[in-house]
């Protein structure tokens, strides 16, 4: 009782002052050890976890239960440590009838700590792929992080992307449904060279692929063992159209739309789809969450600098990087491209995984000109030289001001600004401070 009352004071205060923060929720745990797990107790808690994809896949996933649902809340700014999602449920209004949804993106490495606290009736699993290898290890070492969460809470059910041969290598206690692409198949064969993530889990031979939608995603089989992608309980079916900023797509016999672009963003969609079904919301229904759909906190976010129609993509990985890159060759219109590198903890300290993505794609792009920026400017430019795009068109920028400056006076009335995360937090901070966006998205 005087944890919640301190919590739910400081917030008070805070939001009349105009700040977001994590305060109410180290106040309250500083009063109640065990609060978390109080204020939790009223919610179905649906946690949201995987490489690439948390935070659209939150993002939709409660635009379209708030349509169906009383009460749903989530973390929005991503504050996925014990303090931030204690604020969350702090400040949190109850509905007085039906049900209480709880939405949350947790981090990978801090799902298993979390889950001492909470217990989620349903996990979403959307992908493991290659990561900040000085935080994260390989891929098994991430997988093994989440199952442990998994395994704390055996009567929760398991969402998992069934396309993922990894999510298939381990038989869980929990309820398990799959969901993935069933679109047109072919005979199997081998991915791209390139792919990581392939090796049979049974038996290490190489997979082949009856469909292979991007990376190691698809229909796999291998012809060695008896291993293959399980039956899928929520199919997309059918990939109407796909351009750079919306997409149309037939999931379970249901047409659907959605205002982003890229293929990998039909995934987080189908993910969405896929809990909303959970939970018994209609077409119609889950039609009007995408409807009112929005971009998210630096996830093709858009805004104008003077007169440019601009376009903000959050990378970090080779994965989501080459996704990126195969959203914005959709494009039909010339276009500057901007790539902004860090090398903060936050983004993986290691650099090296930009030689992993096709940055080579840019050649299949109209784009005049290229800015290479960000700590790590000199990095990112010589791998975009190395692509053999033409030298003498990229502009190294270490300050972002003048990033924000050269994008404001190029020629081309189009721009887009891909940014690994502390380059994208940055970079909004200035946007911020000349009023081109909002500082906090919620």
């Amino acid at each position: 009782m005087l944890g919640t009352l301190a919590g739910k004071s400081s917030h008070f205060v805070l939001s009349k002052l105009g700040r977001g923060s994590t305060l109410p929720g180290k106040l309250a745990l500083k009063f109640d050890n065990d609060i978390l797990n109080t204020l939790a107790r009223d919610y179905e808690v649906v946690v949201i976890t995987g490489t690439n994809g948390k935070t659209l896949t939150t993002a939709l996933t409660v635009g379209i239960l708030k349509e169906a649902f009383d009460e749903v809340v989530t973390n929005p700014s991503g504050a996925n440590m014990i303090s931030g999602i204690t604020t969350t449920f702090l400040t949190a209004k109850k509905g007085k009838s039906g049900k209480n949804i709880a939405v949350l993106e947790i981090d990978e490495a801090s799902l298993s700590r979390i889950c001492d606290y909470i217990k989620p009736s349903l996990f979403v699993f959307t992908n493991i792929f290659r990561d900040q290898m000085d935080r994260y290890g390989e891929i098994y070492t991430t997988y093994q992080m989440i199952l442990d969460a998994a395994q704390k809470v055996p009567t929760a059910t398991v969402l998992l992307n069934g396309d993922s041969p990894l999510f298939n290598s381990v038989t869980l206690k929990n309820p398990v449904q799959y969901y993935g692409f069933d679109t047109e198949k072919g005979e199997p064969q081998l991915a791209h060279y390139n792919t990581e993530g392939i090796l049979c889990p049974k038996c290490q031979h190489i997979l082949k692929y009856k469909l292979n939608t991007y990376a190691n995603l698809g229909d796999y089989i291998c012809e060695h063992c008896d291993f293959k992608r399980p039956e899928l309980d929520y199919k997309l079916t059918q990939l109407t159209s796909l351009h750079h900023n919306s997409s149309e797509f037939v999931i379970d016999g249901q047409s659907y739309h959605i205002n982003i672009g890229g293929l990998y963003n039909i995934y987080n969609a189908l993910a969405a789809v896929s809990v909303a079904q959970f939970f018994g919301v209609d077409p119609t229904t889950i039609k009007t969450g995408f409807d009112k759909s929005r971009a998210v906190f630096g996830r093709q976010e858009t805004f104008k600098i003077g007169d440019k129609e601009c376009t903000l993509v959050l990378i970090k990985n080779p994965v989501g990087a080459t996704q990126a890159l195969e959203m914005i060759k959709l494009t039909p219109y010339p276009f500057s491209l901007s790539v902004l590198l860090n090398a903060n903890y936050a983004d993986g300290i290691d650099t090296s995984w930009i030689w992993d993505a096709d940055f080579e794609q840019v050649l299949n792009m109209d784009i005049p000109h290229m800015i290479a920026g960000g700590v790590r400017h000199s990095e990112i430019a010589r791998r975009l030289r190395v692509t053999g795009y033409n030298a003498e068109q990229i502009s190294e920028v270490a300050d972002l001001s003048q990033v924000f400056e050269e994008i404001k006076n190029q020629e081309t009335k189009h721009a887009y600004i891909l940014a690994t995360y502390t380059a994208m937090l940055e970079f909004r901070e200035l946007l911020a401070s000349h009023q081109v966006v909002r500082k906090e998205m919620n």
